[in-house]
């Protein structure tokens, strides 16, 4: 079943049907067998037209499937971003340090945004002015609430700025944080059990409609486990309304490959559905 956070609260969809959930999103999401939870609702819950649930699940409705929760990520979880990371990093003489943390037993982990800096689907994601080599990173998204416990999936985009990354492995906080350089959506898929290896996950980018890159792999090529990745995060942090983690990077467009203002990102997972953000310069910060 999938959650949609909309301009008119919280709709839940289970096979086609559509219910109308009273209840704040924190609250709702942040428990145990949260599908088992939400099956039972729909017993007393309102249900949609077509036409109210067209209306509340139209793209300019939809809001990113957050509230209080933060947004964290893993990285060099796949092959392919091991070796885009050591790519990039050849100037600087750090892109061993990619190749050990993809074998190492713990794994990279950082903070990547706070609610406020989140886009969700149909709005705009952002570049960085000071950066001449930017990528989106599309990542299935792991939603874990406060006791740990993973209770569903989104699909996420994880916006980089490789030049200022490459330059220095130390920069990656300003290439990885910064406004609305990371969006989730559109939905939040709930399943008690795992979205499965042969989940495919597809990127595509247009440029004035035309699609100019276009790749797909599965999460069966991840390297590490869902649960591992989580046990790290937990470790020694607390996430009172739980939180979303990023679980790292599969498809990397070619080394020549940057993305432009009017650009749009299409990232599309099983279950899930599409995530689409168009690309746009911070409209706040001067050059």
């Amino acid at each position: 079943m999938k959650l949609y956070n909309t301009i008119k609260g919280i709709v839940l969809e289970e096979n086609e049907t559509a219910f109308v959930i009273n209840e704040p999103w924190d609250t709702l999401v942040n428990r145990d067998n949260l599908e088992d939870y939400l099956s039972s609702q729909i017993k007393t819950a309102k249900q949609l037209s077509a036409d109210e649930k067209a209306e509340r699940l139209a793209n300019n409705a939809l809001l990113p499937p957050i509230s209080r929760q933060e947004i964290w990520a893993a990285g060099v979880t796949y092959l392919k971003s091991r070796d885009a990371r050591m790519e990039e990093s050849q100037g600087s003489g750090a892109s061993s340090l990619y190749d050990m943390v993809y074998d190492a037993e713990r794994p990279e982990l950082f903070f990547k945004a706070t609610a406020s800096r989140v886009a969700g689907h149909g709005q705009p994601v952002y570049i960085r002015k000071d950066s001449v080599w930017n990528v989106p990173e599309p990542e299935l998204t792991l939603f874990v609430n406060a006791n740990g416990n993973i209770q569903g999936y989104t699909a996420g985009n994880d916006m980089s700025s490789r030049s200022i990354e490459g330059e220095n492995a130390l920069y990656l906080p300003q290439a990885k944080i910064y406004e609305k350089s990371a969006a989730i959506g559109p939905c939040l898929y709930v399943s008690s059990g795992h979205i499965g290896g042969d989940t495919a996950i597809k990127l595509n980018i247009k440029r004035s409609g035309e699609v100019i890159y276009t790749d797909e792999t599965t999460v069966s090529r991840i390297k590490r486990t869902f649960d591992e990745l989580v046990g790290f995060l937990y470790r020694e942090c607390d996430f009172q309304y739980g939180c979303y983690l990023m679980t790292g990077t599969c498809l990397v467009p070619p080394g020549e490959f940057t993305l432009q203002s009017g650009d749009e990102a299409e990232i599309t997972i099983d279950k899930i559905g599409t995530l689409v953000n168009t690309i746009a310069l911070n409209p706040k910060h001067k050059p």
